[in-house]
């Protein structure tokens, strides 16, 4: 029975986040909203396919992950508000769930979410010291500091946006250069 839970649930991530990707540009959004939406459309799908085809199931996988699709669909255009296709699809969005966090992260790691999807290279930008700060000041707490002074916590920060989907190959490949070029000088 457990078995059958997590199993349910590892392919209601995949179906959602399939989804996700399905769709161009960044669609930040918690692991539990992507377990609900693929949820959510397998339930639609299987009742779909039951409802047309009877018990045949080998197109349920298909009509779960079109749902899939439609409910990302729905998400973006009523709640982030943005469009599905074009420049502005590649833009990070400015509401929904969990976009704020994910907005701080960014601009922790020295990327300014309103300029992804902007610029061809990515938006990474060498994140200043605080006014008055020495370079061998202490962190505070939260403050990683600047990308030189920490490259392993930026690298890292850099390759989960860009596992997360929120950075794209060029804009990762773009950033990571920047940052090691930074180091060299």
């Amino acid at each position: 029975m457990l078995g059958a839970v997590i199993g349910a649930l590892f392919v209601a991530f995949l179906t959602g986040a399939l989804a996700r990707f399905a769709l161009p540009g960044p669609d930040p959004m918690p692991p539990w909203l992507t377990i609900a939406i693929g949820l959510a459309a397998s339930a639609i799908g299987y009742g779909i396919v039951f409802a047309f085809v009877g018990k045949d199931s080998s197109w349920a996988g298909l009509a779960s992950f079109l749902a899939a699709v439609g409910l990302v669909v729905i998400y973006r255009r009523f709640v982030q508000r943005r469009p599905l296709w074009g420049r502005d699809a590649y833009r990070f969005p400015e509401r929904g769930f969990g976009v704020e966090q994910y907005r701080e992260r960014l601009k922790r790691a020295g990327i300014d979410p309103d300029r992804i999807g902007l610029e061809p290279y990515g938006a990474f930008q060498q994140v200043t010291r605080p006014q008055g700060q020495a370079p061998g000041a202490a962190v505070r707490d939260g403050d990683v500091g600047p990308p030189t002074e920490n490259p392993a916590h930026y690298l890292g920060l850099l390759e989960e946006l860009h596992d997360s989907g929120v950075l794209d190959d060029a804009e990762y490949t773009a950033s990571r250069t920047r940052l090691l070029e930074s180091l060299r000088s």
